[in-house]
């Protein structure tokens, strides 16, 4: 199996080391910036150490992989990157799966493939946001469908909660920040 990242940022990285751990999938990573992420102790050059896993073109990722894990940041560089051309690269019975943002796929020729049956889809966002009530994405047998919050539920927001926290205290008390977030890195987040 081969599952294509799209997007190494921090959550995109911790997707490939799961695939890699859980999966023993190969992984391609494309990101529409550089994914050498100076702030990041464990950036992307970590994760190609492994020959099974490289960095290559959003057209390659598409075409050769079985599932497309979308994890970039909605930008105008980024708006609507997985159009139509993109997305009949795709496999036959290949799985597009969007927890970043739905602005980042062309909702109208996603729905068009999906709505033919030729690719599956897991979508925890999409383009617009809730979608209408009588979206065909609700009917359809290849698409899972999910909240946006669909990863926050239970105990994540708990541990939510405690990490910001966390990370008060740790400014009040003259510690370093885990998971700083700095300006030139607002434009890029997922």
């Amino acid at each position: 199996m081969t599952v294509g990242v799209v997007g190494a940022s921090r959550i995109g990285r911790k997707v490939v080391r799961l695939v890699r751990g859980v999966l023993d999938a190969d992984v391609l990573i494309y990101d529409p910036y550089d994914p050498y992420d100076p702030y990041d102790p464990y950036g992307a050059g970590e994760l190609t150490a492994d020959p099974r896993v490289r960095l290559t073109s959003l057209e390659e990722l598409l075409a050769a992989s079985d599932v497309v894990s979308l994890h970039a940041a909605l930008t105008p560089d980024t708006r609507r990157m997985l159009d139509a051309r993109g997305l009949a690269l795709m496999p036959d019975g290949a799985v597009l799966v969007n927890t970043a943002r739905g602005g980042i796929v062309d909702q109208t020729a996603l729905t068009a493939e999906l709505v033919s049956g030729r690719i599956d889809a897991v979508l925890d966002v999409t383009d617009a946001e809730p979608l209408p009530p009588d979206s065909v994405l609700f009917t359809l047998p290849n698409v899972f469908l999910t909240p946006h919050i669909a990863g926050a539920l239970g105990g994540e927001v708990l541990r939510l909660g405690r990490l910001a926290v966390e990370q008060v205290e740790r400014y009040v008390a003259g510690l370093p920040l885990r998971y700083e977030v700095l300006p030139d890195q607002l434009d890029r987040l997922a």
